[in-house]
């Protein structure tokens, strides 16, 4: 039977850097994509984003160090 692994070590190598090249590439997308929508919201949304702004800004002045 046949081994699943026959490829070349550093052909492997090659293409595991490749793969995380384009997880890094699609990753970068969706966070961009993910600030876009939130600014989106902010804008269609502004009183919930603001309150959303304020109960986070109480949070900060309660947290403590």
């Amino acid at each position: 039977m046949p081994d699943l692994n026959d490829e070349e070590p550093d052909q492997r190598d090659a293409e595991q850097r490749e793969s995380d090249a384009e997880r890094r590439r699609r990753r970068a997308r969706f966070l961009h994509e993910l600030h876009e929508a939130k600014e989106l919201r902010a804008r269609v949304q502004p009183r919930r984003v603001r309150a959303a702004r304020m109960r986070q800004a109480m949070r900060m002045r309660t947290f403590r160090w």
